[in-house]
């Protein structure tokens, strides 16, 4: 029997690979996103609605949910004395309340399913302390805290676990990659030299959304280049 997916920010680089892998093989997509996905896919239903805004009607919702992937992001980068407070609400409404309003919605439909999975995005800046990125490190240490939570009050039946990338190319990440020299720059700072694809994070996303992560919850997972940990 296919798998019933919920992708919030199927638009997105990220979303897209993961779209395309999960109709793949056969499984359906419920894609929530802003724009429609600029590609075509079998296997999805598209509903143009902006999480934080509208109404999120419980009847487009699967009765029962195999996953749950947020996406919409943010990468605010300010010296902490440019920031301003409009910039911290920004980023925590749509990393964290976004996260939570989808998870609220579809948290029924989830808890139908023996063993479903939610996986939310943080960032490697949360576990590694980088200037210039308070306003967006605070968001997302906000949604690992909650990871760990919601795992913890669903388990068994819901599986929660969290991907940490380190700098991807993605549609969100153009201007900080803008030139060969930027990009070169940044794929020096990281142990594995190069910067993050989006079939990186992809992957892992489908894995923790499948059931070959069965015995893994509450977990941040570092997709980074080894930023986080190795100093070489």
């Amino acid at each position: 029997m296919s798998k019933q997916y919920l992708i919030i920010g199927g638009n997105s680089t990220i979303g897209m690979e993961v779209i395309g892998k999960i109709t793949s093989e056969g499984d359906y997509c419920t894609v929530i996103a802003r724009d429609k996905p600029e590609k075509d896919f079998d296997n999805i239903s598209v509903h143009q609605l902006n999480i934080l805004e509208d109404d999120l009607p419980v009847d487009i919702i699967p009765e029962k949910l195999d996953g749950l992937l947020y996406l919409p992001g943010t990468i605010t980068l300010k010296p902490f004395k440019s920031l301003k407070e409009n910039d911290f609400h920004n980023d925590m409404q749509i990393n964290f309340m976004g996260a939570v309003k989808a998870i609220k919605w579809a948290m029924k439909s989830l808890t139908m399913n023996h063993q479903a999975s939610i996986v939310l995005l943080s960032t490697v800046a949360v576990k590694q302390g980088m200037p210039f990125h308070a306003s967006i490190a605070s968001a997302k240490g906000a949604v690992e805290g909650l990871i760990r939570a919601l795992a913890a009050e669903y388990a068994p039946k819901v599986r929660v676990n969290g991907i940490a990338p380190s700098l991807t190319e993605t549609n969100l990440s153009e201007r900080l990659l803008s030139s060969d020299s930027k990009k070169q720059a940044s794929a020096d700072r990281h142990p594995l030299k190069r910067v993050g694809l989006p079939t990186d994070i992809s992957e892992m996303a489908c894995f923790l959304l499948s059931e070959k992560s069965s015995w893994i919850t509450g977990q941040i997972i570092g997709v980074d280049g080894g930023l986080s940990t190795l100093k070489v």
